[in-house]
């Protein structure tokens, strides 16, 4: 028997989380060292089955198990990734450490069993949504993975009152969502094959529908439940106000994974379970697109909290990935997975940073800074240099994938694709206009005496600045991963990309 190392990788925290449960108060102080090796062991683990990974074959389900949990209604325990599901998995035991050490002084030791206690639990969760086989299993991570972030925004973060509205607002969205989904599930299972191992998504994979109807139906049901957890437009109210109440290492997971489960979901679920009702919605999910790259854009212009912000270019940033997904290309929908991936790293590195700054002015208004490129400057540094990941600039890790989702975009839907092209200068308006309030100027009287990022703060944003510049000039080890799931998804939908409309030298014109 091939050794779970998926099982393995969801189980480490789920444990670490267990035993920071019972340790006693005396052990408090510890609990983040706790935290902190075991996010680091299930990030060794997950390297350890990268490299068990074969590339040649990453277009196939890889690192499988599969296992009778509920037989009498067709549920399985199963796992298994192709490579969109393995950059996924990794993404998320990557971000979890380094949350963990941005949070080191932000939690007292009061409150630290609970919240680090909880971050290990929502990285099991995060782990199973990407790695689960079974579209019932898929169903329970994805539900379930509310319950942690629930308490983390609600219990840790800003003012009271709002952070639990919040929760409360971000809980609300997501349950309406999965029931929704639920009946999608539902109908997937009595239109398969039924039996034991009725939910297995390998067997849900090409039904033939009794009606265009039913597929439709179906597929809007999930794709409407993915679309919230996005989030794109008009479903997207609730990122906002969760992601300016929610710790800073909080509000990184909740945008740089939580919400990819919305698109890895339609690229992975909805696109090769309904390939015909993904063809009949796609134009009107590319309008929703380019709305949310635009208005995203536009309302972070005008933000005057800085988490805030950073949520709003997220709405905009994930507008292209969806574009890229529905586009029906290799190259935009190779694009948007990379983009999940650079998303995260730079989101992740705007977030922390404006965490740390957060905590040692005491306020998130943009208008309370100024100066700070003198007072800190490798803070300063570590904005800007994610910031310009954030609006693409070439060089940087988020350029690659933008300009594959444009491009991959162009050759089937080339208006749509120069609509969405202003979400760029758009982006250079909202991270420049920022940078400049933030952190040029004379320094102001407050930040005279303030220290620079310490050696945790460092150990922190460096990681991420430097895989930022790293698939900024070489993607390609990342892209051997994707592109052959990517293929594949294309063979399941039944598209091939448009044929070139230059003509070749020398041909009969």
């Amino acid at each position: 028997m091939d050794f779970p190392w998926l099982t393995v990788i969801g189980a480490v925290p789920l444990v670490g989380s267990a035993v920071i449960a019972v340790l006693p108060k005396a052990f408090a102080p510890r609990v983040k060292h706790l935290a902190l090796g075991v996010s680091l062991a299930a990030f060794v683990l997950t390297v350890l089955a990268a490299l068990q990974f074969e590339t040649a074959r990453a277009g196939e389900i890889q690192l499988a198990e599969t296992h009778s949990w509920i037989p009498d209604f067709g549920v399985s325990y199963a796992l298994g990734v192709n490579g969109i599901g393995l950059v996924m998995v990794a993404l998320s035991t990557v971000l979890v450490p380094l949350c963990v050490l941005a949070a080191w002084n932000e939690i007292d030791d009061e409150q630290a069993r609970l919240f680090f206690g909880l971050v290990l639990v929502l990285e099991t969760m995060m782990v199973g949504v990407f790695a689960a086989r079974d579209l019932f299993l898929f169903y329970v991570f994805f539900e379930a993975i509310l319950l942690p972030v629930y308490f983390l925004i609600g219990s840790f973060g800003g003012n009271e009152q709002r952070r639990r509205y919040a929760a409360v607002k971000f809980l609300s969205y997501s349950l309406t969502g999965g029931l929704i989904m639920l009946v999608g599930v539902i109908g997937l299972y009595h239109a398969g094959p039924g039996g034991s191992d009725g939910f297995l998504i390998d067997n849900l994979t090409g039904l033939d529908f009794s009606s265009s109807t039913a597929e439709r139906l179906m597929f809007v049901s999930l794709f409407i439940a993915f679309a919230i957890k996005a989030p794109i437009w008009p479903v997207h109210t609730w990122l906002p106000d969760a992601a300016a109440e929610a710790p800073a290492g909080v509000a990184v997971l909740l945008v740089g994974v939580l919400d990819k489960i919305g698109t890895f979901g339609m690229l992975t679920l909805c696109l090769p379970l309904f390939p015909e009702a993904s063809k009949w919605a796609a134009p009107t999910i590319l309008a929703l697109s380019v709305v949310s790259v635009l208005y995203g854009a536009l309302l972070a212009i005008g933000q005057s909290d800085i988490k805030r912000l950073i949520a709003y270019t997220s709405i905009s940033h994930f507008g292209f990935i969806v574009l890229g997904i529905f586009a029906m290309t290799s190259t935009g929908q190779s694009g948007s997975t990379l983009y999940m991936v650079n998303h995260g790293f730079s989101t992740a590195a705007l977030f922390l940073v404006a965490g740390f700054l957060i905590n040692r002015r005491g306020s998130a208004e943009i208008d309370d800074y100024g100066g700070l490129q003198r007072s800190t400057p490798v803070l300063a540094a570590g904005f800007l240099l994610a910031g310009l990941s954030s609006l693409a600039l070439p060089g940087m890790s988020s350029f690659v994938s933008e300009f594959m989702v444009l491009t991959g975009t162009f050759i089937r839907y080339p208006w749509v694709a120069a609509l969405a092209t202003l979400g760029i200068v758009l982006a250079a308006l909202y991270i420049l206009l920022t940078y400049q309030r933030m952190f040029t100027g004379p320094v102001r009287e407050f930040a005279a005496g303030w220290k620079d990022a310490s050696g945790r703060e460092v150990w922190v944003i460096a990681p991420l600045i430097v895989v930022i510049l790293f698939l900024g000039v070489y993607p390609k080890p990342v892209l051997d991963v994707i592109n052959p799931a990517v293929n594949t998804t294309m063979q399941l939908v039944g598209v091939e990309d448009p044929a070139p409309t230059v003509a070749v030298e020398g041909e009969n014109k």
